[in-house]
């Protein structure tokens, strides 16, 4: 398993894009400076009034499959 440490910052008017159709991946640059891009529906449990904000972990397998995302702060 692959761990990736990073923090997100998505604006309310971003996670509307997700609803309407227009948005359905998102790409992150983790603290090793590595970009990784995921499906914005992992995010979705996150979302709140203001958008999707904080320090998230994820996990892939050795083939980069998703395996988690978890706000960690």
């Amino acid at each position: 398993m692959r761990r990736y440490f990073f923090n997100a910052m998505l604006s309310a008017e971003q996670c509307y894009g997700y609803y309407r159709g227009d948005i359905k991946n998102v790409v992150v640059t983790t603290d090793s400076g590595e970009r990784v891009q995921l499906m914005f529906k992992h995010f979705q449990r996150f979302i709140g009034s203001d958008g999707v904000r904080g320090r998230f972990r994820l996990i892939v397998s050795e083939q980069g499959a998703f395996v988690s995302l978890d706000k960690i702060n």
